[in-house]
This record gives C-alpha cells, sequence and structure tokens, in this order.
C-alpha cells in the first residue's frame, strides 16, 4: 500500500499558519515575516509535499477560480444563489468550485481547507457556521464576500437581506387580512431565523397581537420539518386562522399537512412562506411569500469578491430589501382551526 500523500492542509497545520498562506508563500505572493516563511519551507521540506505544478506556474498566481461554501448545494434555496453566482463569473471567464459544509463546523473546515489547497483568487461564503474572527483570518490572504449575515466586522465584507423587515411584513400582511390568532412555524438554531422571529414578534407587539408561545412549533427548513411541525400544531387544543413558516420548504410540508387534515387553504388557514422560491408560484394554491432575490444576492456577492480581488473598494454591509409577494394562500380569516 503506498503512503498516503502530505497535503496542503498537513502542512498548514504543522506551520501554524492557514491554508491560504501555505499558497501564497509557494507563489511568492505573501505578505509574512521571514521567520514564518522559513518555518513554513521546512515543513514542506520535511513532509516531502510536493505543490501543483500548475497553480505554482500560472501567470500572477491567478486559478481564475472562486471557491462557493456553501451549506447545502442540493437545496433549492442554494441553489438559486449558486445559479447567479456561476452566471456572473462564468461571463468573466472564471470557474467556481463548490463545496459544502452541510451545517457541521468541522466539515466546513475541512471543506475550506479543500477549496484554499486549489488557490482559489477569492471566496463566497453563502451562510457560515464560522465566526467573523475566523473568516477575517482568510480576508487577510485573499478576497472574501459572506452571504446571509450581517456583519459588525469593519474587515469583512457582507451581503445581507433584510430578515426582520421580511419577518415584520409577513405577520404586518396577515393582521391587515384581520388574523388575530396566528401560528409560526420557526427555524432551527440560525441568524437568519432569529432575525425573522425578531421581525414577527416586533410587527405583533406593535399591531397589539399576542403571539402564543405553544403556537411556535421549531421545523429545520426542510419540507418535512414544516409538515411534522404543522402537525403538531394541529395538535394543539388552540385555535388559530393563519400560520407563518420562516422558509418556503417548510411551507410546502405546511401545506400537506393542512391538506392531509382536511384544511383548504387559505378559506380555512391561510399560510405564508418566506424566500419566494420559484416553485412557490406553482403550488395548489399559489403562495404568499416574503421575496428574497437568492439569484440576485449570489450574482452581487460574485461581482463584489471579483471586484475586491482587482482592488475595488467595496461597501463593508450591503442588504437587499424585503418585499412580499401576495398569491392565493392568503386570504381574510373565516374559519379557525378546530
Amino acid at each position: 500500500m503506498s503512503k498516503k500523500r502530505p497535503s496542503l492542509g498537513l502542512v498548514a497545520k504543522l506551520s501554524g499558519v492557514s491554508p491560504s498562506t501555505v499558497s501564497r508563500i509557494l507563489n511568492n505572493t505573501a505578505k509574512v515575516s521571514d521567520s514564518k516563511k522559513e518555518t513554513v519551507l521546512r515543513v514542506i521540506e520535511e513532509t516531502g509535499f510536493r505543490p501543483n505544478l500548475a497553480a505554482r506556474t500560472l501567470a500572477g498566481g491567478r486559478t481564475m477560480s472562486i471557491g462557493v461554501l456553501t451549506q447545502y448545494i442540493d437545496s433549492p434555496f442554494y441553489g438559486e444563489a449558486i445559479r447567479g453566482i456561476e452566471e456572473v463569473l462564468a461571463s468573466e471567464d472564471y470557474t467556481a468550485l463548490f463545496a459544502s459544509g452541510r451545517g457541521d463546523r468541522e466539515l466546513e473546515l475541512e471543506r475550506l481547507n479543500m477549496l484554499m489547497e486549489r488557490n482559489i483568487d477569492g471566496l463566497i461564503v453563502l451562510s457560515s457556521t464560522l465566526e467573523d474572527n475566523e473568516l477575517e483570518a482568510l480576508a487577510k490572504e485573499l478576497p472574501v464576500v459572506l452571504t446571509g449575515r450581517a456583519t459588525l466586522n469593519q474587515k469583512l465584507t457582507s451581503i445581507g437581506f433584510d430578515n426582520l423587515g421580511g419577518g415584520a411584513l409577513a405577520l404586518g400582511h396577515l393582521a391587515e387580512l384581520g388574523h388575530e390568532v396566528i401560528a409560526v412555524i420557526d427555524g432551527p438554531d440560525d441568524p437568519d431565523a432569529k432575525l425573522r422571529m425578531d421581525g414577527i414578534r416586533a410587527e405583533s407587539s406593535q399591531r397589539g397581537i399576542d403571539l402564543i408561545p405553544e403556537l411556535i412549533e421549531v421545523g429545520d427548513f426542510n419540507e418535512l420539518g414544516g409538515y411534522r411541525a404543522m402537525v403538531r400544531l394541529l395538535d394543539k387544543p388552540t385555535d388559530f386562522s393563519a400560520v407563518i413558516a420562516l422558509n418556503d420548504q417548510m411551507a410546502y410540508g405546511a401545506m400537506l399537512a393542512l391538506s392531509e387534515s382536511g384544511f383548504v387553504i387559505p378559506e380555512d388557514v391561510s399560510l405564508v412562506g418566506f424566500d419566494d422560491l420559484p416553485h412557490s408560484a406553482f403550488t395548489m394554491p399559489p403562495l404568499t411569500t416574503i421575496s428574497q432575490p437568492v439569484n440576485r444576492i449570489g450574482a452581487m456577492a460574485a461581482s463584489t469578491v471579483l471586484a475586491i480581488g482587482e482592488g475595488f473598494n467595496q461597501s463593508v454591509d450591503q442588504s437587499v430589501a424585503a418585499s412580499i409577494v401576495v398569491r392565493k394562500s392568503t386570504g381574510f380569516p373565516k374559519n379557525t382551526k378546530g
């Protein structure tokens, strides 16, 4: 059996630096102390690491590739962002390299190291479990753009979405229709879900509507999670006339649970989703939802990371406003559950 070839990640670990620093030392573009450079070169010699020749001989050190670190490549939500990223990068003759962390911090770090070993020219992070200080360290090495989260870190570039405002819009729409008892299918322990719930709570307080704790159930941002949460809500003794699901995928599952239990949308229960995924216009009935232009956010992220790579200063925190798309899944309250 052949001995496993040492990786760039191993060299970085033994040297006490990031994989991108090792790459830039090999390309002679790193701004590091002589002692740190000597340490890395010594570890390379001791381990017998042999860097990819093609990556080292590229003119100007560029690979014309951008890393994209996401959570779930198979998610329709992230899929829309990825499509926007690919369209922009392809127009500039760049290739996107994708890796997913699946919500697991250790796996995310492993996939990040894998991308860095490929000597990428920049990194787009489509939400992350990593802390701001960890991402800031990366941003010192190469252009980094975050999406899906706001940051107060002035050294990071972020393209966010007004989740707080989106939550307020969802609650406000139902309140204006006359709904007073509103259930919520919350998301997992996630910054987006927290902001959306904060917006719902703030708007409900503003309008004098009490959110009943037992009518808040947690899903996990997929269809099955929404289905199960809706089943639990229907088992509650408290009546409600409307439901807000904190993403469209959970709303799809909620639709099925309501239908199986004999409820008609929106005559019996109104339903609001969040994200405005392409499929939401074709559900039965078409889903009222908070529009998050994910494709445009992905395109903005790609344009921004390329601009940073060319030396242009970019706004530290860019935000996309929320809007509501009213379709046939919401109406005036007629009947309540029960």
